[in-house]
């Protein structure tokens, strides 16, 4: 199982530098992936949902999250674990619409007290836990269901995220207009 301890850790040290704006920030990385997957199929949709319980939910309608496999077993997205080489240490850093440079889902997951993946593909659905970062779920197998796509779910450290004011309104502002990608604030 992929696990880089001491990039979590780094992340943890260090909430400002890789959430710069906290909760809108690490909303705006998990929609980079929809984002990425809504242009290479030509259209999609996302939800943003926020939990009475502190929890942000990020679904989006795509073809589901990559998988892998060993053995017939599906093998856990590296990224949400590990540095995303894409986007760390570049020289010329992708910008999120804040204005601020893109980490990847790490970021998200090192700074949640707990953060969930839930994928949905034609050939199989799962879900996983994370608590800051390090899993401590197996891929369970979910029921089938008549979408693909993905949903991020998680909470935000408040000990390393102050709790956001952030409303639905400031959001939808903050969403960089995208010719691929439409979404919806609840």
């Amino acid at each position: 199982m992929d696990v880089d301890r001491n990039h979590l850790s780094q992340i943890r040290s260090h909430p400002g530098r890789y959430a710069p704006g906290g909760v809108l920030h690490m909303i705006l990385e998990v929609l980079a992936y929809a984002v990425d997957e809504a242009e290479d199929q030509g259209g999609g949709h996302a939800t943003v949902t926020f939990g009475s319980d502190g929890t942000i939910d990020v679904t989006d309608l795509g073809r589901g999250t990559d998988t892998r496999s060993d053995h017939g077993m599906a093998v856990r997205k590296p990224v949400v674990s590990t540095k995303d080489v894409r986007f760390f240490d570049r020289p010329h850093p992708v910008l999120l619409s804040d204005g601020h440079p893109r980490r990847g889902m790490s970021t998200v997951s090192a700074l949640s007290e707990m953060l969930e993946h839930t994928n949905r593909r034609i050939d199989g659905s799962w879900t996983g836990g994370y608590e800051h970062g390090v899993p401590v779920t197996e891929l369970l197998s979910t029921a089938p269901t008549e979408h693909t796509g993905t949903t991020i779910r998680f909470r935000p450290d408040t000990s390393l995220i102050p709790p956001s004011p952030l409303t639905p309104d400031d959001l939808r502002a903050a969403i960089a207009p995208n010719d691929f990608l439409t979404v919806s604030v609840r």
